[in-house]
């Protein structure tokens, strides 16, 4: 509990079995009330070790949903716990957990709504090993986001986000992608429902066992953030309308 909101901490897990005991023992359980854990059908053994470290709520999915299906079953699920902060961390151990009291605080305390934890901000993604051309495509994408959608976000593209109970409940993320372009689909629907994102600078590490996409994925995901900007600025105009803002 902080501030007697009731916070869950959500972990779409894919083939974490070499990081998700690193991450789970950094995780401040006197903030958090519950951990879930939802495995998208990895072939490795991440369901066992969730288990074995002694996570309440592990979920797993008999065919691969995809990222975004992932974290609707992550929402999903912490919703029907009854959270009033949730926050997604990649058992992937890229993001630090010792965010999460930062994160937490600010949601709990009533400042913001929605924090992300940004890896541009500073200069933690190239120390941390984002490849060059991850971080030129980051900075132009958020660049083209910002005009876009009229905000001044330092990255878009974060995997580390904290949101209120408030805020999920009214999001129908259920109709958004169940690919990576997930993430930037809410974005807009948070934005275009006037809620306000906060941001604290955070490390992050890239190493072999680190979750990541290749190239061609990150082209098709890349075109997929245009678009979705896109169609929220010409939403917003009122040119067209979007299914997934209202």
């Amino acid at each position: 509990m902080f501030n007697n909101k009731k916070v869950v901490v959500v972990m779409p897990a894919y083939r974490a079995a070499l990081t998700l005991e690193r991450t789970y023992r950094e995780i401040p359980l006197d903030l958090v009330d519950e951990v879930i854990l939802v495995d998208d059908a990895s072939p490795d053994n991440t369901v066992e070790i969730a288990r074995q470290l002694g996570i309440r709520h592990v979920i797993r999915h008999d065919k691969n949903r995809g990222y975004g299906g992932n974290q609707k079953t992550c929402y999903a699920k912490a919703l029907e716990l009854g959270a009033d902060i949730v926050v997604m961390l990649h058992p992937d151990y890229q993001y630090t957990p010792l965010l999460l009291p930062a994160m937490i605080s600010i949601i709990g305390n009533g400042l913001y709504p929605v924090v992300f934890a940004s890896r541009i901000l500073g200069k933690g993604a190239l120390k941390g090993g984002m490849p060059m051309y991850k971080y030129i495509a980051n900075r132009f994408l958020t660049l083209t986001q910002n005009l876009l959608m009229n905000q001044k976000l330092s990255e878009y593209h974060t995997g580390y986000r904290a949101f209120s109970g408030e805020v999920l409940r009214s999001l129908d993320f259920t109709h958004n992608s169940d690919d990576f372009i997930f993430d930037n689909e809410m974005i807009a629907q948070i934005f275009f429902k006037r809620f306000e994102i906060a941001e604290v600078t955070c490390p992050t590490k890239y190493f072999e066992e680190a979750s990541s996409i290749n190239f061609r994925r990150s082209s098709i995901y890349g075109l997929g953030v245009l678009r979705t900007s896109l169609f929220y600025f010409l939403t917003k105009v009122g040119l067209m309308h979007w299914n997934i803002l209202k």
